[in-house]
């Protein structure tokens, strides 16, 4: 009897430790893939038993699990249910949600080492389906591309060939197909995008990429099972907001220089042309003033009749700034506006302080990305970074390390076209309209006469159009010290910004031309054309 107990015993506490390990392996494998799904390597690899650790890094186990997320195109994991323990492994019911292959109710194994009662790395850890001595692999292929429109429906790109009715226009803003460029293989690898696919290189086919590729398909294998397949669909047809008139006039008036133009509807932001550098950043120069002037409104240190010194230059922090070409100007705020006077608004910059110029700044889109791939968010340094004040001065006129493009220009006399508001430039057509506050009607109203000034008898007078009202700026952007000669056209980039008709305004343009002197003789005319022909075109 006591033989029979003592064995009895020892069975009883046989049972006892082989259901308590179980416990804890199922326990630990519970822990495990609830890490995966938190995309918690670290924790899951200090799990791994001291074996697979000296095997394999943390770094090649993150990077494993990494590569096979994106052979999935794995989006997130769920856990359905945790088996009981086998001989030295666990089967986990797991959900896999992927992008190209749909939801997959796949078995994962999870092997465990018995002496340790830790997990040991397996290839089945990888993904859920896979079986000892299978890799996951995926075929991927893409559908036919979506075809770009035009405003009014006219083809931009078609086909194969990305053929058009209207080549000169198609040409400039179409933009090309190639390779997928090496820093974003990983983000189109994890789209399901076949390795040699071609994508948007710039223009329109970069842009609206996502859209006009359509969805991979292509077929999941776990070595040569095949875990899932799906047939591709082709992109969408995308219609822009380009208008072929506009794109030509805008095209036609650069002229065939190196330069760029944006033309907006300051009613909802619709992108209507774009030629040439439109998304390149230079310093934005006096165009900038419509930002400062903003901030000095607000700010109530000065209204438009404030009158300043006539003089040639400012002493900023002991360093003389000279006005462009040493001309004498000042009087009102509205007339230094008007004939863009450095002697009175770098000082004015001063004034308004490093923190309300970086504010305005931000409220009108700099430091913020655009929302249309491609084009670089205009910048300017953090009030923290600026500089000192010789460089908030700069800054206020356009210069220092401030940088515009010709869309983040346009966007912000958009704004006072339309009263304050700033519409989120869109190439979408018929995209709901968004805007954002920059300022109150009010402001809006005096920087748009000051505007107005500009063209009326200011540096804009290039920028008249007979019978109709225009308001603009121009820019002259050193690039660097020129001695006072602005005329030195090969450091000088010229800008100029208008819009019309003043008071129900239906287009912006906004021109730069860099290395050519003069904004008033360069950018100014340029702009002028556009105006005259977007008029004509838009209601």
């Amino acid at each position: 009897m006591p033989v029979a107990l003592i064995a009895a015993a020892a069975f009883a506490g046989g049972i006892y430790l082989a259901t308590a390990s179980s416990r804890d392996e199922r326990q630990i494998v519970r822990r495990y893939v609830a890490a995966w799904v938190r995309h918690d390597f670290s924790a899951m690899y200090r799990m791994l038993d001291p074996a697979s650790q000296r095997r394999l890094s943390e770094a090649a186990f993150a990077a494993d699990y990494a590569a096979a997320a994106t052979t999935a195109t794995l989006t997130s994991l769920q856990i359905v249910a945790v088996g009981d323990a086998g001989a030295s492994s666990v089967s986990v019911r797991m959900r896999a949600h992927t992008r190209v292959f749909g939801t997959l109710t796949e078995p994962l194994r999870v092997p465990f080492a018995t002496a340790s009662g830790r997990v040991r790395f397996a290839g089945t850890l990888l993904f859920p389906g896979l079986q000892p001595g299978e890799q996951l692999t995926r075929t991927s292929v893409l559908g036919a591309r979506g075809a770009l429109l035009a405003d009014d429906g006219t083809p931009l790109a078609e086909g194969p060939g990305r053929s058009s009715p209207i080549p000169t226009v198609a040409g400039e803003i179409v933009g090309t197909l190639g390779p997928i460029p090496a820093a974003d293989r990983a983000r189109f690898a994890a789209l399901g995008y076949p390795s040699d696919a071609k994508v948007g290189q710039d223009g329109l086919e970069l842009i609206f990429q996502r859209r006009l590729g359509g969805q991979p398909g292509g077929t999941l294998l776990a070595g040569r099972r095949a875990l899932a397949s799906v047939k591709p669909r082709p992109g969408s047809t995308v219609r822009t907001t380009i208008d072929p008139a506009i794109e030509q006039a805008a095209i036609t008036a650069l002229g065939g220089s190196y330069a760029g133009m944006t033309v907006l509807d300051p009613r909802n932001g619709a992108v209507l042309a774009l030629a040439g550098i439109a998304f390149d950043l230079q310093p934005p120069g006096s165009t900038f003033k419509i930002i400062t002037v903003t901030g000095v409104l607000e700010a109530g240190l000065a209204t438009p009749s404030t009158v300043y010194p006539v003089q040639t230059s400012a002493n900023i922090d002991g360093y003389i700034l000279h006005n462009a070409a040493s001309e004498a100007c000042g009087g009102t705020l509205l007339n230094a506006f008007a004939v863009s006077c450095d002697s009175v608004f770098a000082p004015l910059g001063l004034q308004l302080g490093a923190k309300r110029l970086v504010a305005t700044a931000e409220a009108f889109g700099f430091n913020d990305p655009t929302g249309i791939a491609g084009a670089l968010e205009s910048t300017i340094p953090s009030a923290a970074t600026i500089g000192d004040g010789v460089a908030i001065g700069s800054s206020a006129i356009g210069q220092g390390q401030v940088l515009a493009s010709t869309l983040e220009m346009a966007d912000a006399a958009a704004a006072i076209a339309d009263g304050g508001r700033r519409p989120l430039p869109t190439l979408r057509y018929h995209a709901r309209p968004r805007f954002v506050h920059v300022t109150s009607p009010q402001i809006a109203g005096e920087v748009q006469q000051m505007m107005q000034a500009v063209v009326q008898y200011g540096t804009g007078t290039a920028a008249q159009i007979s019978g109709v009202e225009v308001a603009g700026k121009t820019g002259t952007a050193e690039l660097a010290n020129t001695g006072n000669e602005v005329n030195n056209k090969a450091e000088t980039d010229g800008w100029f910004v208008g819009y019309a008709p003043v008071g129900a305004a239906r287009v912006v343009a906004c021109a730069l031309f860099p290395s050519a002197g003069y904004g008033a003789t360069s950018a100014a005319p340029a702009v002028q054309q556009a105006l005259v022909a977007a008029l004509a075109t838009s209601q």
